[in-house]
């Protein structure tokens, strides 16, 4: 996909927000310009993909309305696609925005939804030949955090994404084109975050490459009693143990950092991998 040769290392997925309500605090919003700035100094930084995101998928996020929702993203990804030759990702669950975006360049959509927010979706993915990220969400943004409950957490979110993958599948998306995302603080308690990153193996199952996006989220936060911003070295102990468990892809905002961590990970995880060949 987009010449990323899972499997072989890990991938940096470099997070852009064109959002004034950004969790993180990190938002750019109606600054075409400014954006396209930062996406190139995250692709300097050693990001694999830039991850594009109009509308705020925080927990409590208010919808975007979608005229909004394109005039935030389609112009940036129009500029970014004549100047970087790394892959862009659009961060959104409306087939319109996707439709538009990848039109203009982009080459992957991340739907937080696993393509069931709208019903078109899967067509425009399949249409373009795009790559997609199909997420595990319990509820939606603005009320997924109001107490999840699982009967068993792990089995019903990879029974949730085989089902996603299929109905993909099926609907004319390629099997090479699918990245499967377990969803950490996506209608997840603190424990179950943990879970999940520590049950990550369980995923490689599907047979997918596997992205994880921990990057300054609030359970990181509780261990630590620090803002967004501050959560730098908790994000790399939270990447370092995914990459240990299985992950190909990791979604950060710190490029820089997150990505010698990450090569740390790989060489540690690729030595024991040789051993025990």
């Amino acid at each position: 996909m987009n010449g990323l040769d899972f499997g072989s290392r890990t991938f940096i997925m470099g997070i852009l927000n064109l959002t004034p309500d950004s969790f993180s605090g990190d938002g750019l919003h109606n600054d075409v310009d400014r954006a396209v700035e930062e996406a190139e100094r995250i692709a300097g930084e050693g990001a694999d993909i830039i991850d594009i995101g109009g509308e705020s998928t925080r927990p409590g996020a208010e919808p975007v309305p979608l005229e909004e929702e394109i005039k935030r993203v389609v112009p940036v990804v129009e500029r970014l696609a004549r100047k970087i030759k790394i892959p862009i990702s659009v961060d959104t669950r409306k087939s319109e925005v996707a439709l538009r975006a990848l039109d203009k360049g982009a080459s992957i959509i991340n739907d937080i939804t696993g393509l069931e927010y709208d019903n078109r979706m899967t067509d425009v993915v399949a249409r373009y030949d795009a790559g997609v990220i199909i997420m595990h969400i319990k509820g939606e943004p603005r009320t997924m955090q109001k107490s999840p409950v699982y009967g068993n957490l792990i089995k019903e979110i990879l029974e949730k994404l085989t089902d996603l993958v299929e109905r993909a599948e099926k609907s004319g998306i390629k099997k090479e084109n699918i990245i499967v995302d377990p969803g950490i603080g996506f209608g997840k308690t603190f424990d179950h975050n943990l879970e999940i990153l520590n049950n990550l193996s369980v995923f490689r199952g599907m047979g997918k490459p596997i992205l994880v996006g921990t990057s300054r989220k609030s359970f990181i936060g509780n261990i630590l009693d620090a803002e967004p911003r501050e959560r730098i070295w908790g994000v790399a102990a939270s990447v370092a143990i995914s990459i240990n468990n299985g992950a190909d892809i990791v979604r950060v905002h710190d490029v820089k950092q997150m990505k010698q961590v990450a090569m740390v990970a790989d060489a540690i995880v690729k030595n024991r991998e040789r051993i025990h060949a």
